[in-house]
C-alpha cells in the first residue's frame, strides 16, 4: 500500500532534487541559516511525526495571531477611551481629527532632512535664498508677535493668576479664542519646519543637529495633544514664552539674512542663547496634569541640549559668538 503524500514534505523533497520550481523557488526564499537546518530535518520526519510538527506549528500561529488580535483591540479600545476625554470644541478643526495625519508629515520631516533632502543635494549647487529668507523670518516675526497678543487677550493679561489656570471648556468668546491661538500655535509649528528645509536646499547640513531636528519634530507632536485636550490654562504660558522668544530669535535670523552690513548690530546673539536658556528652566487641579509634567520634562531635554551647546560653543572653545569676532559670522539663517 503507498504511503499517503504530504504536499509540504513532498514539494521539500522535491525542490531538494530540482524537480518543482514553485517549492524550489520557496526554499531558496529562506535565508541560508533556515535552509540548512530546517529542510533537513523536516526531511528526517516521519509522516506522523511531521502532522504533528506542523499541528504544533499552526497551533503556535493561531495562539500569536489571537494574542495580536487581543493587544489590537485593547489597543483600539484604549484609544477610544482617550479620545472620548477630547475637547468637543476642537472636532473639524485643521489636522485635529487623529493624531496620524500629523505623524506622516512629521515622520516625513525627519526622513527629508535626515535621508532623502541631503542625497538630492548632494550633487547641485546650493541654492541662494537671500529674498525668500528675509521675507520668511520676519513673517514668523509678524506671526510671534500675533500669537503673543492674541495668549496675552485670551487669558495671560485679562484674567489669568499665573499660579493655577484651569482651562476654560465653555464656548465663551474668552474661551474659544484661547482654544483658537493654541491651533494656531500648534500649526506655526509646521511653518517652522522650513527652517530645516532651507538648511538643506543651501547646503548647510552643519546647522542640521540633533537639538534642532528634535526640537522640530516634538513640538507639534505634543502640542496636538496639548491642543486636543487642554487647549487653554497653565500649560499655554510655555506657549507665550516661546513666542517672546521667537519674536527676538526670528529678528535676529531676518537681519542676518540682510548681510554683512547689518551683522554689527547683533551682537546680542549669545544673549540670545541665555534667553532660550532661561526659559527651559504646587498643587493645581489640573484636568490633565500629564502635559504640565511633559512641559517640564521639554524644558529639561532642552535644557540638557542646549547646556551642551553652550558648552562646546562657548566654553570648551573660549570663543566670543561669531558675529562679536568679526562683522561677518556666520549665521543661522545668514545668505552667503
Amino acid at each position: 500500500m503507498n504511503k499517503p503524500i504530504y504536499p509540504y514534505r513532498f514539494q521539500l523533497r522535491t525542490a531538494a532534487h530540482g524537480r518543482s520550481g514553485v517549492a524550489k523557488q520557496r526554499i531558496l526564499g529562506l535565508s541560508e541559516r533556515y535552509r540548512s537546518t530546517l529542510v533537513p530535518q523536516l526531511l528526517a520526519l516521519s509522516p506522523k511525526e511531521y502532522d504533528l510538527h506542523i499541528s504544533d506549528c499552526t497551533s503556535t500561529l493561531k495562539a500569536g495571531e489571537m494574542a495580536l488580535s487581543e493587544i489590537t483591540s485593547h489597543a483600539v479600545n484604549m484609544y477610544d477611551q482617550l479620545m472620548e476625554l477630547a475637547d468637543p470644541r476642537i472636532d473639524g478643526w485643521l489636522l485635529m481629527s487623529s493624531p496620524f495625519p500629523q505623524t506622516v508629515i512629521i515622520v516625513s520631516y525627519i526622513y527629508f532632512v535626515s535621508s532623502l533632502g541631503p542625497r538630492l543635494m548632494e550633487s547641485r549647487e546650493a541654492f541662494r535664498l537671500k529674498p525668500v529668507l528675509i521675507v520668511y523670518n520676519f513673517s514668523v516675526v509678524a506671526l510671534s508677535l500675533y500669537m503673543c497678543y492674541e495668549f496675552v487677550m485670551s487669558g495671560w493679561g485679562t484674567g489669568y493668576s499665573f499660579r493655577c489656570d484651569l482651562v476654560d471648556y465653555s464656548r465663551s468668546p474668552q474661551a474659544m479664542r484661547m482654544a483658537s491661538i493654541c491651533w494656531l500655535y500648534y500649526f506655526s509649528k509646521f511653518i517652522e519646519m522650513l527652517d530645516t528645509i532651507f538648511f538643506i536646499l543651501r547646503k548647510k547640513n552643519s546647522q542640521v543637529t540633533f537639538l534642532h531636528v528634535y526640537h522640530h519634530a516634538i513640538m507639534p507632536f505634543t502640542w496636538w495633544f496639548g491642543v486636543k485636550f487642554a487647549a487653554g490654562g497653565l500649560g499655554t504660558f510655555h506657549a507665550l514664552l516661546n513666542c517672546i522668544v521667537h519674536v527676538i530669535m526670528y529678528t535676529y535670523y531676518g537681519v542676518s539674512a540682510l548681510g554683512p552690513n547689518y551683522q554689527q548690530y547683533l551682537w546680542w546673539k549669545k544673549h540670545l542663547t541665555s534667553i532660550q536658556l532661561y526659559f527651559f528652566m504646587k498643587d493645581c487641579p489640573y484636568r490633565f496634569p500629564i502635559f504640565v509634567y511633559i512641559i517640564g520634562l521639554y524644558g529639561l531635554v532642552f535644557l540638557i541640549l542646549f547646556l551642551n551647546f553652550w558648552y562646546h560653543a562657548y566654553t570648551k572653545g573660549k570663543r566670543l559668538p561669531k558675529v562679536l569676532q568679526n562683522g561677518n559670522g556666520t549665521t543661522a539663517h545668514k545668505e552667503d
